[in-house]
């Protein structure tokens, strides 16, 4: 990254507390009993009640789980990082052929902000549609749309293909993981999968963590909260996610597991399940010897789609804790914060409280 920049550096109240230890409390959940054929059977009620119990208790308690026996070809896996690996390993000039900007912002990047602060890092994202459309600006009064196309660089020759296959198999993960969150909320299986249909706004980021001189100072990605619905993570060896703890508001590092996924509930879900479970606040540690990689799947909705407390989930006693919002005119405004340093937070779910 060269001379460090004081755009990187953390406010006193949220830099990174070094050492560290990592968390042994993030559960670790098998989902073994949905590769059966027959697993919605009465032959395996129990197993797969029992799973829906541990989906509900985790996000309730963390927001955050990790899944092993997911379905995904170890393979797949292992040839996107290897991709990602090559082509981060290229000159700056060669990965900015492919850069993305607040048109398009699919492809390579290596200045974004979050919270208004600079990311230690460098990112390439694509997206699971080719076009992706969404809004043409966040001015909800702006009927205008826009086709995002996925950018691909010459090298590694193998580079999209692996990519496009990895993230249909994000897909199907993602719709398992949807249906064990509606079932743990009480709500019919499929109730969630409608609204990531072939519009659906989801995507893939290829992370990039350079050795950081000034780890106490920095971090990869500063605190936030997905915006999504969920998020799909593969992490390497290295570690460095932290996840606060919504008991004692500590920030707890997730110790890596192999092969596995790491799974967090983000604020549509939070909207959708009127609070019964909340996304949670999480951040990326970085460190002065070793780089880290790691690729999360973030499922979106399609841009046309409305948000807001489930109808099944309101009560008289639990009214609606949100008003509706469209998911695209916050998507894009979103994205757009992370180009520029705004003088405001830029927009949350909080804005949309009823």
């Amino acid at each position: 990254m060269g001379e460090v920049d004081p755009a990187f550096i953390q406010d006193v109240e949220h830099r990174p507390k070094l050492p560290t230890t990592e968390a042994e409390g993030i559960p670790v959940i098998d989902l073994s009993v949905l590769n059966y054929p027959d697993f919605s059977s009465e032959k395996y009620s129990k197993e797969l009640e029992t799973l829906v119990a541990e989906i509900s208790d985790a996000s309730k308690k963390w927001g955050f789980f990790q899944v092993i026996n997911h379905g995904v070809p170890l393979e797949h896996k292992e040839k996107i990082e290897l991709a990602s690996r090559k082509f981060f390993a290229l000159s700056k000039e060669d990965k900015r052929k492919v850069g993305r900007d607040e048109f398009n912002p699919l492809g390579y990047y290596d200045t974004e902000h979050t919270k208004n602060v600079r990311d230690w890092k460098e990112v390439f994202d694509f997206a699971l549609q080719n076009p992706t459309i969404i809004p043409f600006s966040p001015d909800p009064d702006d009927k205008q749309l826009k086709q995002l196309n996925s950018q691909w660089p010459d090298y590694p020759p193998e580079f999209r293909e692996v990519c496009e296959v990895y993230v249909q198999e994000m897909e199907k993960l993602s719709y398992k993981l949807l249906e064990l969150i509606s079932l743990s909320l009480g709500l019919p299986a499929n109730r969630l999968n409608g609204f990531f249909n072939e519009d659906q706004t989801s995507f893939v980021r290829l992370n990039h963590y350079p050795p950081c001189p000034i780890p106490h100072l920095a971090l990869g990605v500063g605190r936030h909260k997905d915006a999504g619905a969920l998020t799909i993570l593969a992490q390497d060896n290295v570690g460095g996610l932290e996840v606060k703890n919504k008991e004692d508001g500590e920030w707890i590092r997730v110790k890596p597991t192999p092969n596995a996924y790491i799974i967090n509930i983000g604020d549509l879900i939070q909207v959708w399940s009127n609070e019964e479970y909340e996304s949670v606040e999480h951040r990326v540690m970085v460190n002065s010897e070793r780089e880290r990689f790691s690729i999360p799947f973030f499922l979106n909705p399609a841009h046309y789609t409305w948000v807001e407390p489930l109808e099944e989930l309101v009560t008289e006693k639990n009214p609606a804790k949100y008003k509706a919002y469209n998911w695209g005119n916050f998507f894009t405004m979103r994205k757009d914060s992370n180009f520029k340093k705004h003088d405001v937070e830029n927009i949350q779910i909080y804005h949309f409280r009823a």
